[in-house]
């Protein structure tokens, strides 16, 4: 296995994920701007919140993704056998890393379909990247989507990895034309994903109006992929990739930010990610206008272990995300998106620089 290979790639990723510090170091979420308010009596028993949310046309246990982690490497096959298991438990939709190992490698399919064997009932977001799609057009969408049975496709953005990232793939030239082109004939919904830099409320509202479903924001604040291939290029000798990414470590929208912009500007759902780290983050996402929340890091940290890890932290997840529900009156996730918050400091100056509207932060 050549260590410029798909396979050897991920393999890092997944060792530097589980081995390294690899957050934001100054930049955060800005979640910690969001107040929920405090409500003394409740006036419902903690028993009667329900946490279940509707998502793509089917309704989970809770508002809560797995976010696409690996696959088309050694290990990653019990990494995502774990997941599976888990989100089939409670009833929650899981995304799988990019597929784009097993297109060239169809003997790596295996570490991708265990998911189906496993849980064949869970909701399954496909996964491939955008430059990718560039070159392969409808019918790769089409080959992912196929490949697992997928219920949705999410197709990755991530401009900054692909540059600091050695021997990456920078020609995004086309790409909102291809994806206009695959939701006109894919089967699934679509949706468009960050993976840690955010996307802006102009460009979630270019995305609807070519038919993309939902937004996954992927926003900064938690895993810094420019951080891990800044580790990766300075392993192998790319000083001049290494630098870039030493430039650019703090580059990105907060999540918090990411999440207003893309609601402020669509009427689709949007999915917000990065940094997400506890229920109540959960419950400040719902707050300010997302759909589900996407988590990733923490889980991935269990599921080299087991499932019943994973159900652990998912299950802490839920209970935190009822406890903020409780705790503002709240009875279900629809409740909580018409909940009272309160958005100061950073945030709020942002929300204001960019002449955002939105219905619950007064700009004044």
């Amino acid at each position: 296995m050549s260590e410029n290979g798909i396979e050897f790639r991920k393999l890092d990723h997944i060792r530097i994920c589980l081995e390294k510090d690899v957050e934001f170091k100054q930049k955060t979420t800005w979640l910690e701007f969001v107040e929920l308010v405090h409500l003394a009596a409740p006036e419902l028993d903690y028993s009667e919140v329900d946490t279940s949310a509707e998502f793509l046309g089917r309704r989970f246990s809770a508002p809560i993704l797995i976010e696409g982690m690996t696959g088309g490497a050694k290990g990653s096959e019990a990494i995502n056998r774990n997941l599976a298991m888990a989100a089939s438990e409670l009833n929650i939709p899981m995304g799988l890393g990019s597929q784009r190992a097993a297109v060239e490698k169809p003997e790596l399919a295996e570490s991708f379909k265990v998911v189906r064997e496993v849980a064949p009932d869970v909701f399954l977001i496909a996964n491939i990247g955008g430059v990718q799609l560039v070159e392969g057009g409808p019918s790769l969408a089409e080959e992912v989507v196929s490949m697992v049975d997928a219920n949705a496709l999410a197709v990755h953005l991530n401009p900054l990895h692909e540059i600091v990232q050695p021997h990456g793939t920078t020609s995004f030239k086309g790409m909102l034309d291809v994806i206009r082109k695959v939701v006109e004939r894919l089967s699934v919904p679509l949706i468009v994903k960050e993976i840690g830099c955010g996307i802006s409320g102009s460009l979630s509202r270019r995305l609807e109006e070519i038919g993309v479903a939902a937004v996954d924001v992927g926003g900064a604040g938690g895993t810094n992929w420019t951080l891990i291939e800044r580790i990766r290029a300075l392993e192998r000798g790319f000083l001049e990739n290494a630098a870039i990414g030493k430039t650019f470590m703090e580059w990105g929208i907060p999540t918090a930010a990411a999440t207003i912009e893309a609601y402020a500007s669509t009427r689709i759902p949007v999915i917000s990610s990065g940094g997400i780290r506890s229920g109540l983050d959960v419950a400040k996402s719902i707050a300010i206008g997302a759909s589900m929340a996407g988590i990733a890091r923490p889980l991935l940290q269990q599921a080299v272990v087991g499932p019943d890890r994973v159900l652990m932290v998912l299950r802490q997840f839920i209970s935190e995300l009822k406890t903020a529900m409780f705790l503002t009156g709240c009875r279900d996730v629809d409740s909580l998106k018409r909940a009272e918050v309160v958005v100061t400091g950073r945030l709020l100056e942002w929300v204001k620089q960019r002449g955002i509207r939105h219905p619950k932060i007064k700009c004044v």
